[in-house]
This record gives structure tokens, sequence and C-alpha cells, in this order.
């Protein structure tokens, strides 16, 4: 059963570092495409939830949000209920990148489902949709500093 988490991995690791390098033309590295296209999804996420969704610590999503805030492609805005709440939005400049982004979502995702039927997609996102709530499960137990019992 190892090999089906391995497998997963490798399409994983394979598509993020296509991306990174395709990226680095547009001066997006590190996975930082995937927080702007979060980001431009969700108008006025904050970062706690952005470190849920793409589930990674608060303090990558941090220091990523940082650097897309720097390079002009987001801006925080305080939240006027509660100031201590900054809320991320896209810039113009974002918005332009992320019709680039989509489309080489778009493409890779047709390329890694070449030759699959249309019931053999919609059966493995039903299937890997399970295995995200599984992992989403237990990645909270982690999270929340408890340990799994091997």
């Amino acid at each position: 059963m190892s090999e089906i988490l391995r497998e997963i991995g490798v399409i994983s690791r394979a598509l993020s570092y296509i991306s990174n390098v395709e990226f680095k033309d547009i001066h997006l590295n590190k996975d930082q495409y995937l927080y702007l296209t979060r980001i431009y999804e969700n108008p006025g996420i904050i970062n706690d939830s952005l470190a849920e969704l793409v589930k990674q610590d608060r303090t990558t999503v941090s220091k990523s949000v940082g650097k897309l805030e720097k390079e002009k492609l987001i801006r925080k805005a305080v939240d006027p209920d509660n100031k201590k709440i900054r809320k991320l939005y896209t810039t113009d400049k974002a918005e332009e990148l992320y019709n680039y982004l989509k489309r080489e979502e778009t493409y890779s995702e047709k390329a890694a489902l070449a030759g699959l039927s249309l019931e053999e997609k919609e059966m493995l996102l039903q299937t890997l949709r399970k295995v995200s709530k599984n992992v989403d499960d237990e990645w909270h137990v982690v999270k929340n500093g408890d340990r799994r019992i091997y």
C-alpha cells in the first residue's frame, strides 16, 4: 500500500518542480504561485486560513506572503472590525499573472490525466477527495501538537 502514497508524492513533487521552473520567468518561486492563486480565488483570506488551505505552517506562509507583498503582487488590508487582522488581496499586477497560472494548471491537468476516460477522472477525483479528507484529519492532529500512534 505504501506505493500509493509514494506515487502521489512523486506526482506532487514533479508538478511542483515543473511549476517552479516555468514560473521563474515571472519571478515566482518556491510554490509562491500556489499562495498567489489561493489569495486570488479567496479575496480577503487571512494568513492562518491560507496556511490551512495549502496545508503549510504559518511561518512558511507568512514568509511567502511577505515576498509576494514585496513584489507588489498582493496587498494587506486591515479588517475594519478587528484592527489586528490583515486580509490578503491580489493586486492588478497579480491578476494579470493569474490567467497565465490558470493556463499552466489546465495544461498540467490535461497532461497528467491524458488517456483517462471521463468515468476514470470522476472516480479518481472522488477517491482523492476521500484520501484528502483522511490526510486533513491527520494533519490537524499533528498541527495541534499531538502525535499519531503507529
